[in-house]
């Protein structure tokens, strides 16, 4: 079986997976049954002056029949005293010496402040520090999640207040409410974390009821911005990791969040950079037990790939990520409709003839549409919203030409060098 141990900045523990800050790791019950259940480490719910949450704090979006695809939260951080959240991350490492307890910090902008909360978070025992500077909806009067997220100085200056008395590794937790999330990956590097978690929650309004007008989560009849996560998530959070991952002036291990809720999803964030796993939206949606399919799925993967550990599979497919302007626009695939598995159900024919370019035909009395070849310029799309695995295939089409990207072809003309048009078939 793979060997799943991870190294992340300097924090080891069992797996990959750990619980990501939120309700699931607020307790030191709610840790430890997530240690028994098979999760290899917990980031603590983040832990700073007690505040006062809603009563009403969850909404979310439904698509069809799947439950909380998206999720939107306007609970703040923990509402436990410190000293109580201290004492059980204590009790949790004496009982679970080998699993990675992370604390999770969000305080006021102050040296001082942050120096002492530190101090007490390394010696209750903790592993790791996360600096929670990505909380979209929460004390950003007092200088602290995202607005210290939003600045770079900002996150530069307290990252190196925490390296001043930090003896553990200190991971800096990054917003996706930002233009470019490489400035602030850089920023933290520079104040001298030792790794990087993103994505934190995305800024969000979850949606209004129609009948009372209210928004959702609704707190006597009003509500706020929250932060969105799970499922939905996971495609701007992939985006995110890979932009860190691949960024020169960064070169620091990355804990990825954001939608993960299968082993499959877990693969694609190590593929693009990710050292560890962190899971908050799943659990709260199905419970702890998932991380069992999690460990299963991703060894069997990995084992069927050839790749003995996590060290093999980190970052393979950074490469195949590139700029637009790299893509080979020789390379051409058209779709191909297969007869015997079609249902006659001509939502690809819908989907090409009124949001694509007009490719597919559909006879009268015909139950399977005809693809026309000439005019596919292989989108992808009529594939996508067939609901018949392997009904539709996208084939590719030798086109004879060597491969040429868009830029190679400007860099061409810049030099006085005659080519041809990149997806053009020449003329003569």
């Amino acid at each position: 079986m793979a060997d799943l141990t991870t190294d992340c900045a300097g924090i080891k523990s069992p797996n990959p997976f750990w619980i990501a800050s939120g309700p699931p790791a607020n307790t030191a019950y709610q840790v430890m049954r997530a240690f028994d259940a098979g999760w290899g480490g917990a980031v603590w719910k983040t832990i700073g002056e007690p505040i006062v949450n809603t009563s009403s704090r969850y909404g979310s979006v439904d698509l069809q029949n799947l439950r909380m695809m998206g999720l939107n939260n306007i609970e703040l951080i923990s509402d436990r005293p410190i000293e109580e959240n201290l004492r059980e991350i204590a009790e949790v490492k004496r009982r679970y010496p080998k699993h990675a307890v992370i604390a999770s910090l969000m305080v006021e902008s102050k040296r001082e402040v942050w120096h002492e909360m530190v101090k007490r978070a390394e010696d209750a025992g903790a592993d790791g520090l996360e600096l929670n500077f990505g909380c979209p909806h929460g004390m950003s009067e007092r200088g602290m999640g995202a607005a210290v997220g939003q600045v770079p100085e900002y996150t530069k200056l307290i990252t190196s207040w925490v390296k001043e008395v930090a003896r553990t590794p200190v991971l800096v937790k990054l917003t996706p409410n930002i233009s470019d999330v490489t400035y602030m990956g850089v920023a933290a590097r520079e104040g001298g974390a030792d790794g990087i978690s993103l994505i934190n929650t995305i800024n969000s309004i979850v949606g209004i009821d129609l009948d009372t007008l209210e928004p959702r989560p609704m707190v006597d009849g009003r509500s706020s911005h929250g932060g969105y996560c799970g499922p939905a998530v996971k495609p701007i959070a992939l985006n995110m990791v890979s932009a860190i991952a691949k960024h020169p002036g960064i070169g620091i291990p990355i804990s990825g969040i954001g939608g993960i809720a299968t082993w499959q999803d877990a693969a694609e964030f190590l593929l693009l950079g990710a050292s560890s796993l962190q899971v908050c939206t799943a659990v709260m949606h199905y419970g702890f037990r998932i991380v069992e399919d999690m460990i299963d799925g991703l060894a069997n993967w990995m084992d069927a790939k050839g790749f003995p550990d996590l060290a093999s599979v980190r970052g393979r497919s950074l490469g195949r990520v590139t700029d637009w302007g790299e893509l080979n626009l020789n390379y051409k695939v058209v779709a191909r409709i297969h007869a015997e598995k079609c249902i006659g159900c001509h939502l690809c024919y819908v989907a090409c003839e009124d949001g694509a370019h007009q490719s597919i035909a559909l006879a009268e009395g015909v139950k399977v549409p005809e693809v026309i070849e000439h005019k596919c310029v292989g989108c992808n799309l009529c594939m996508l919203v067939c609901p018949v695995p392997g009904c539709i295939t996208m084939d590719e089409i030798p086109t004879g030409r060597a491969p040429q990207s868009w830029r190679a072809y400007q860099e061409a003309l810049g030099k006085g060098i005659a080519c041809e048009l990149p997806g053009e078939r020449p003329t003569h």
